[in-house]
This record gives C-alpha cells, structure tokens and sequence, in this order.
C-alpha cells in the first residue's frame, strides 16, 4: 500500500523479539512501596518493547530492553507534524496468580485502523500482541494484587527527520506499562459532568474515530473548563448543531431507560471503545434491548427530570464504568438518579470486571492468557 509515495509493502513482515532485560531493574523494596498505592499513570515497569520501521526494511530491530528516553532530533516529524497514535488496555492478575489480557486483538485491530488514517505503517497484529505479551511477562513483578492492573501503552510516532507536510517514512512504535489503581480517586463512586458548549471534539470526515493525541490535546481546554466548574469530566456534543451528545473526554457515555433499554451514540465521529462494544455484547446477551442512536442534551436533561431516564454511565479501558451523578451546564444543572450509583451500570462492571480478572466463565472468547 502507498500514500503520498511512501510506500508499506514490507510492513506486514514477522518480526523476533530480542530481549535485553534491563541491567539495573527497581530494587525490590521500591517496587513494593511504588505498587502500595500507584495511582494512575505516575509509576513505570523497569522495561519497554521497540519495533522500528523504514521504507527500506519494513519493520525491524524488535528488542525489549531497558525502559530509556528516546534520542530525538530536533527535527522528528512527530514533534512538528502530529502523526502519533497510541492505545491502552491492561493485563488483569488472576487468583491463580496468571495474568490475563482483555481482548488484545480488538486493540490491535483499531491500532491498525487509526494508523490507516494517520498515513502511517500499518503495525501486524501479531507483532502488537506479541509485544504486549512480551512486556507482561519480563515486568510481571510489578502487577499490583486486589482491583490493581497493569495499564499497558503501545503507540506510534513518526521518526523520520525532516520539516514539511507528507507522510514519515520512518516510525517507532514501542509498548510501555504502568501499575495502576482506580482511574478516578473515588473510585467507581458517581461522577459530575460538565457540558461543552464552546468546544467540540470532531467532526464528520474527522479524526474522531482515531485515537490519537491531537484528539486528547483538544480536549483539554474543554476539561480544564470542566474542572473549574467543579467537575469531574467533560461531555462534547456534536460539531454541527451542536447538541446531539457524543462522548466524554477519555469514554463513551450509555443511557438506561425505565423500559429497560440501552442508549449509546453511534460511531462515526466517536472513538470505537472496546469498552463499549464489550458492553453492548452483554447487554444484548442478557435480552437488553440496546440501540446505537443520537440523543441531544435537551432530551437528557428531559429524560433525567421526569424518571424515564435511570442511569447514565461513562465506560473505558482506563475506568471500566463510571456512573454519571450530576450533569452541570452553563444551561443549568440535574442530577440523574438521585446523584446514586444505580444497579445497571454496576451490573455490567461487575460482569466486565469479573470476566477481566477471572472470576466468571469468558462466553466471547475475550480473554487471552498470557501465562
């Protein structure tokens, strides 16, 4: 395949790991103290994984060594011209004290999707999971116990030196780890959101389907705003009328209704959450009727006044689901079940979760044991 003359006929080659293990890994005493309480995104394993790709050689150079700093040139692509993309998922310590990953293939999948996008070397699936297992398995010391996980970072970015507009011919793409507790400090407990009315996320013909850090860096103005109102979160609406709901910052967003029903915003625009698909396929296995529709801020506001709206809960890898409590706009504020955590969204983080960890039987076939 080729764009813009750069040609990706050798991206699909196998690659072999050459393993390096670090030559002063964290000493014992330390790793224990950093996993006693790691928050979220702050603490590091010892090691990270590296595939290089050129047009010359297709992918290659494949180590896992020592977690360092890359040497970059002033000039790298990725620094001036944006093409970046990353994915998160996280390995799950079993009671057995295995480990497993969570649908790894579907991060795959969408990694090679987001680089088809971006114009970039299309990444082999196997080389991806085989990475990440990789990393599992060398830093298995630092998988934190109880409701822990190993938060796992595989990404991409253009390397080749030069300033201006075209696609790299030259990308690194590297998996690190990070023990992690609760994505938000208190927990699973109910979130308080705020409504952008200024900014918007993406718009038809976009980037919003890919995920990658030009998405998250436009957020962050909009979240910055959602703090300074006091919340937790911020939700985007469409960028066209400005008030069909989309998605949150960092998840999606489902609806639960009096009859039963589900509501999530359909793709297009959205990033494809595996986090969401995965609740869609439990919600429809247990008989929920679950529709993939638009829905403005008027009807939620609505919805959440008169009881026909129950629930409303954020998902992703990095929060599992967050119940929405509160919903704040220059528009006015409302609260959604009373402020309260309600039994559908901890329903399906409870199934999710025990399935991740596992505690309950795997019907999808999503789990993948890494030993």
């Amino acid at each position: 395949m080729g764009i813009s003359g750069v040609s990706f006929d050798k991206a699909e080659g196998a690659v072999v790991f050459d393993t390096q293990p670090a030559a002063n890994p964290t000493p014992a005493n330390e790793r224990t103290a950093k996993l006693a309480d790691p928050g979220f995104g702050r603490v590091f394993t010892d090691h990270m994984a590296i595939v290089r790709y050129s047009q010359n050689k297709g992918w290659h150079s494949a180590r896992i060594e020592s977690r360092a700093n890359f040497p970059l040139d002033p000039a790298t692509a990725v620094l001036h011209y944006a093409q970046e993309i990353f994915e998160g998922l996280k390995a799950y310590k079993r009671d057995d004290g295995g480990v497993n990953l969570f649908r790894p293939d579907a991060n795959a999948r969408r990694f090679r999707d987001s680089a088809d996008r971006m114009a970039m070397a299309p990444l082999p699936e196997q080389v991806f999971i085989e990475a990440v297992e990789q990393i599992v398995r060398i830093d298995r010391d630092w998988m934190p116990g109880g409701e822990g996980s190993l938060y796992l970072r595989p990404f991409m970015i253009a390397n080749e030196v030069f300033l201006g507009v075209k696609p790299s011919a030259e990308y690194i793409f590297a998996v690190i780890a990070s023990p992690v507790g609760s994505y938000f400090k208190g927990g699973p407990a109910p979130v308080s959101i705020w409504v952008s009315e200024n900014y918007t996320r993406a718009a038809v013909g976009g980037t919003g389907a890919v995920k990658c850090g030009g998405n998250y860096a436009a957020s962050l103005r909009a979240q910055a705003e959602a703090i300074q109102h006091g919340c937790d979160q911020v939700v985007f609406l469409d960028a066209i009328e400005r008030r069909y709901i989309e998605e949150l910052g960092g998840m999606n967003v489902f609806f639960s209704f009096d009859d039963g029903s589900l509501l999530t915003p359909p793709l297009g625009t959205i990033l494809p959450g595996i986090t969401r698909n995965s609740i869609i396929t439990l919600a429809k296995a247990a008989g929920t009727r679950v529709r993939e529709e638009v829905y403005t801020i008027d009807q939620w506001r609505a919805d959440a006044a008169s009881g026909k709206l129950k629930e409303a809960f954020a998902c992703g890898t990095a929060a599992v689901i967050s119940p929405i409590g509160k919903v704040r706009s220059a528009s006015g504020d409302f609260t959604i079940n009373g402020g309260n955590a309600g039994p559908v969204a901890m329903g399906l983080r409870k199934q999710l979760v025990d399935i991740q960890y596992g505690r309950a039987a795997d019907p999808h076939n999503w789990i993948r044991k890494v030993f």
